[in-house]
């Protein structure tokens, strides 16, 4: 006895017929050309369901869309042309699938592990269904919280399946961070970086990385390049439509057999949002936007959904999403997690920050004397350390953005006041609160007791002001700058890590490719892209301590000889 739905069961032989069924290659859809009862019918039950004109309904060819067609035809018989029969034969048992995995996964979740050949990492049990979900559904919203690894299973997905070639489309703050994941989880495999909105030919390359603001020059190109797979990582970028990007969006994914949105937060201000992302992902799987306004938000045209937990249960309930709280996965997650992640910077805003370091490079060319080398090393060191926290603040700040846009309680660390100027204005909406050491004392805790009581959900505070802080409120610890001194990153991360504390704590080092951060991140031992146990949270003896500074003037003079050399 077959275990799929009724619906699904085969139309019975030798009835009257009411019209015919044939399949468009051209355009990918189903196409009923019958008695004016089968086709108004179809486009009354079926949003989105096309056809102008008397007597015509187009389908597009998705194992959902396939289901319902089919049980219409239990109704209204169909002759299937001789030439398409095999085709929805094969459409038909895809459908049937599809309905019975979904079933299954409503009680007991599908889960996947990829091949350690083409893997180098790790999944944890809820990844590993979060896996198991893609496989199974194809085109489809991971819609986890911030912090719980989308693009690790993005890429086990892509390991999995091998559907290369993939298109990757993501924020350009986010560019260096996939080149080095991919580097991380999927040896081997070729990469490319789209520079431009002017197309050129690509280089051979299994993944091809482009930012959503190109994705308009590239409009007419990327359908052509054969990718069988699209990921669109914060796929929350795609809620407006009407625009270039979302229109070339649109076409990327009609040529994709694959696709799969990452997004934290994929509904912003309005709930309608939602239908021009998913449609994005699964073409009118929510009907088209007269019949999804009208029937689940407050009228035609309305973008306000009636009851938003009944749309995220649909969703959920037909396979297109899947969403994870920290909450619900917290057994299988740290109390504390430290994940090192490199992000974009300005390199002309760097440069022009730089250029005293030449002066300082001569001076110290033209001593022998040990203590005035220290001083001037320590002036380049520090002047370096500004130059490199300036140019990358603004994509520290896109970063901050995120994940308070995905609810998250960020305490946002930096060193100095000039990044910490920056911070200011760039997130001024987000009416953070600043902790730098230029605030009186009543300053100073207004900001706290506006953080700790839910006023806002920011708070900016200096590397060496957070000492004496209690903020288990936070959820996310941003490193927008690093430190030489171990210890000043475990007592910044205390401050949340806290009794009181109930969250899985997520710490961020962000750091740039270039500037001082690759020699603070040696003298720190950390790695990108890995969540480690970077300095171990135990206190640190006085003598290892003083070690630690002997290594770290010995990391400063590094660093001043590699700029001589650069020079």
């Amino acid at each position: 006895m077959n275990d799929y739905p009724i619906y699904l069961r085969d139309v019975p032989a030798d009835q009257r017929t009411y019209g015919t069924l044939s399949y468009n290659r051209r355009s990918k859809c189903w196409t009923i050309r019958g008695e004016p009862c089968v086709t108004e019918l179809a486009k009354r039950l079926f949003p989105g369901c096309d056809g102008r004109g008397r007597g015509v309904a187009r389908f597009t060819a998705h194992r959902r869309i396939i289901g319902e067609l089919n049980w219409l035809m239990l109704r209204y018989p169909l002759e299937i042309k001789e030439s398409d029969r095999s085709r929805w034969e094969s459409a038909l048992e895809e459908a049937r699938e599809y309905a019975v995995r979904r079933e299954r996964a409503l009680t007991m979740p599908e889960t996947a592990a990829p091949p350690q050949e083409s893997f180098s990492g790790t999944l944890l049990p809820f990844q590993q269904q979060g896996l198991g979900f893609m496989l199974s559904s194809r085109r489809c919203l991971l819609a986890d919280e911030m912090g719980l690894g989308k693009t690790v299973q993005a890429l086990a997905f892509l390991a999995t399946t091998a559907a290369y070639p993939a298109a990757l489309v993501v924020p350009p703050h986010l560019i260096r961070n996939w080149e080095r994941e991919i580097e991380r989880f999927l040896p081997g495999v070729r990469v490319h970086v789209v520079k431009g909105l002017k197309p050129y030919p690509l280089p051979e390359a299994e993944i091809v990385i482009i930012h959503y603001l190109l994705l308009r020059g590239w409009k007419e190109v990327l359908p052509e390049l054969g990718f069988r797979t699209a990921i669109f990582d914060e796929a929350q970028e795609l809620r407006h439509n009407g625009t270039g990007k979302y229109s070339a969006a649109s076409l990327l994914s009609e040529s994709c057999e694959n696709v799969i949105g990452l997004s934290g937060t994929p509904i912003y201000n309005q709930g309608g949002e939602i239908w021009n992302v998913v449609n994005i992902i699964d073409f009118h799987f929510l009907g088209d936007w007269e019949s999804f306004s009208r029937e689940w938000c407050y009228g035609y045209n309305s973008a306000i959904v009636a009851k938003p937990e009944l749309l995220g249960e649909h969703l959920r309930r037909e396979g297109l999403m899947l969403r994870r709280l920290k909450s619900d996965v917290l057994t299988e997650l740290a109390p504390k997690r430290r994940l090192v992640q490199e992000i974009d910077w300005d390199d002309a805003v760097y440069r022009e920050l730089m250029k005293p370091v030449a002066d300082q490079l001569r001076q110290l060319r033209a001593t022998d004397d040990p203590s005035r080398r220290a001083l001037i090393e320590d002036a380049i060191c520090q002047q370096q350390r500004q130059a490199t926290g300036v140019a990358k603040a603004p994509y520290v700040c896109a970063f901050v953005r995120a994940l308070v846009d995905g609810g998250e309680k960020v305490l946002l660390m930096a060193h100095h006041h000039s990044v910490m100027d920056i911070y200011k204005r760039e997130l001024k909406p987000l009416h953070p609160g600043f902790i730098t050491g230029r605030e009186t004392d009543k300053q100073k805790d207004a900001a706290v007791k506006s953080f700790m009581e839910g006023k806002t959900n920011l708070l900016c505070i200096s590397l060496r002001s957070a000492s004496g802080l209690n903020l288990q409120r936070a959820s996310c610890v941003v490193f927008g700058e690093l430190d030489w001194s171990p210890a000043v990153h475990s007592q910044a991360e205390d401050r949340a890590h806290r009794i009181g504390q109930q969250d899985s704590l997520l710490c961020y080092y962000l750091v740039s490719p270039r500037g001082s951060d690759r020699d603070m991140q040696d003298a720190l031992g950390l790695k990108v892209s890995q969540f480690v146990s970077l300095m171990g949270d135990a206190p640190t003896p006085p003598e290892e301590d003083f070690l630690r500074q002997s290594e770290a003037r010995e990391r400063i003079r590094h660093l001043v000889a590699r700029l001589q050399e650069e020079e």
